[in-house]
């Protein structure tokens, strides 16, 4: 169990192993990460025994950007018949699992694959359990079996409460009729990501008050306004008429770059298109001038070097407020939702 697999977005495999040799470097594993392009994965080939095992220890996986799942584990080779018999054989030495996800990658031959494995999850579950290698308890490892193929798969351990809130890391996200756009999953899977369930009646709380800098048509502002949240609006496009009529939101037209709240919000939210760096300058104002207290903000990436640009962008949104005496959490992470680019939340402590 020497191998670290971390699914991504398609086309970032890259970014993704720029991140993860960058990490085990620090923490002094030996090793090497390798991917092929828009595989929807990479690799950390650790090269020391428990390698893969100690690094998913000593880090956090909502503190990786790019990563969506990690698991460590190995490939084993499925024949067409007793797939399940295979499986057993190969878990021989693995612990005692207390919850099991089967998963694919999220590339068309993926897609393909899920069929066969709503299939397959049913009588593996009931195999697992009478083998006495399943057992319903979060305390223990999670099993995660990546399919690659129906005659390959990556057996895999994680931790439940130190990877990925949903199998894959895609989260099953309904898009509402009634939103602008498609953007107000953006915004959704964020809270999701970044803010505990059990704090979201008082971080995201009726009367609360917001800025959303590049609103237009909506997307972001209406899940705003379903928290009962009081918005202002700045876009100098319109806003869909349906959240006007909702008293929540008032619409300001100005450019999101240079308005200023007439007095400090709760949250201000952004999802503007514009280089990272003034996106990442805007940050910096809006919480070194105490303007709000908590923010969520797109970062729009380069098509070169994205690992690094990211890097070099946070490092100096932390610098800067910390320049200014304050201390402010910063997290970062690209979203199933989001495109070329990556979300940072930050919030003044």
């Amino acid at each position: 169990m020497n191998t670290m697999l971390l699914h991504c977005r398609p086309g970032f495999e890259g970014e993704v192993c720029a991140e993860i040799s960058e990490l085990a470097a620090h923490l002094d594993v030996a090793g090497y990460a390798k991917a092929k392009p828009n595989s929807a994965c990479a690799e950390f080939i650790c090269t020391e025994p428990g390698g893969a095992e100690r690094m998913m220890r000593k880090l956090r996986f909502n503190q990786l950007i790019f990563p969506r799942q990690w698991a460590r584990g190995e490939y084993v080779e499925l024949p067409e018949t007793d797939r399940i018999g295979v499986l057993l054989e190969a878990l021989a030495d693995y612990p005692v699992c207390g919850s099991l996800w089967l998963e694919v990658l999220d590339t068309n031959e993926g897609k393909e694959l899920s069929t066969f494995c709503r299939k397959f999850e049913k009588p593996l579950r009931a195999a697992l359990t009478k083998a006495g290698k399943l057992k319903d308890d979060p305390r223990l490892p999670r099993l995660l079996l990546t399919f690659r193929s129906g005659r390959e798969a990556f057996v895999g351990l994680a931790e439940s409460n130190n990877s990925a809130l949903w199998p894959m890391g895609i989260p099953r996200l309904k898009f509402p009729r009634e939103a602008p756009s498609r953007s107000t999953l953006k915004l959704e899977e964020a809270w999701h990501h970044f803010i505990p369930r059990a704090d979201w009646d008082k971080r995201l709380a009726p009367g609360m008050t917001a800025v959303d800098l590049g609103a237009a048509p909506g997307g972001w502002t209406w899940q705003l306004v379903q928290r009962e949240i009081k918005v202002t609006a700045v876009d100098n496009g319109p806003m869909a008429e349906s959240l006007m009529y909702s008293g929540f939101v008032e619409h300001q037209r100005a450019d999101g770059f240079t308005f200023k709240p007439r007095r400090p919000v709760n949250w201000m939210v952004c999802d503007i298109v514009e280089k990272p760096a003034r996106t990442a300058a805007l940050i910096e104002t809006w919480l070194g001038e105490g303007w709000c207290q908590e923010a969520v903000v797109n970062l729009k990436l380069p098509m070169k070097q994205r690992h690094a640009e990211v890097q070099k962008l946070l490092a100096r949104i932390d610098t800067g407020l910390k320049a200014r005496g304050l201390k402010v959490s910063i997290a970062c992470k690209q979203l199933y939702h989001d495109r070329e680019e990556v979300t940072c939340h930050l919030r003044r402590l």
